[in-house]
């Protein structure tokens, strides 16, 4: 049986995860600021349907990618920088969180299909976002949202949570932008949490817990990025690639 965790309770030890199903660690709590960052310093996740208890997990193997890892293809390459495409940050999180959490197929980029971003998560990870804590990552065409990313970012690291397409690439245009940014300021490394092929092709791999949490210690430690971000403008100009 998991842990339920009751008030304040901490989080019991990521290795005593559950095997089966894949990192399960504690059921309960809450989903307040405090909890969220104690939970992803310790690489731990909320993840759960309507109608569960809030359920924690810290899946092993781990999905990273590592930012000099990420793959361009020839076709998103010819993508990036056209001036009918504008990459923007921070402009619309709650707008990207609902459009994840709306039914489609695919996977997001935590590798699961958004039926879980439940009215709770939404004013949650908001709460986060208001803290300087959450960001999202947005692709517009003609004035339009129609493709996106978020996530939550601690020191150096992180911590993506889903994506959504409404459009050829534009989900993956908000992740080059993200990924090339991250490079710049140093961040070593982006969770995607679960082991999904459509990660793989983008060059994320797996890796074990016990090296996730080695990285993920070392990088929380270093001074990052709070508050509402801002993207170099020149990040795929012809001198300038991630």
């Amino acid at each position: 049986m998991i842990p339920w965790l009751h008030g304040a309770a901490p989080f019991p030890p990521v290795e005593a995860a559950l095997a089966e199903p894949n990192g399960l660690l504690a059921a309960g709590g809450d989903l307040t600021v405090p909890r969220l960052l104690d939970a992803y310093r310790q690489g731990i996740f909320p993840w759960f349907s309507p109608g569960e208890p809030i359920l924690w997990w810290s899946p092993d193997p781990r999905m990273v990618l590592l930012p000099p890892e990420f793959k361009v293809s020839r076709s998103l390459r010819r993508r990036l920088g056209r001036p009918d495409c504008a990459i923007r940050v921070d402009t619309a999180f709650e707008a990207v969180m609902r459009a994840c959490a709306e039914p489609r197929q695919g996977s997001g980029a935590a590798g699961q299909a958004g039926t879980w971003i439940t009215g709770a998560m939404i004013r949650a990870y908001t709460d986060l976002f208001d803290a300087g804590y959450a960001h999202s990552v947005e692709t517009w065409m003609g004035g339009r949202l129609v493709g996106g990313l978020y996530g939550v970012a601690l020191g150096r690291a992180f911590f993506g949570e889903s994506m959504f397409t409404r459009a050829t690439d534009a989900s993956k245009l908000a992740l080059a932008h993200l990924v090339a940014q991250l490079r710049r300021w140093g961040y070593g490394l982006i969770d995607c949490q679960m082991v999904t092929a459509h990660l793989a092709s983008l060059g994320a791999r797996p890796i074990p817990r016990s090296e996730f949490r080695a990285r993920l210690d070392a990088l929380v430690a270093e001074p990052g990025r709070i508050g509402k971000w801002t993207f170099d403008h020149d990040l795929f100009t012809r001198t300038a690639h991630p």
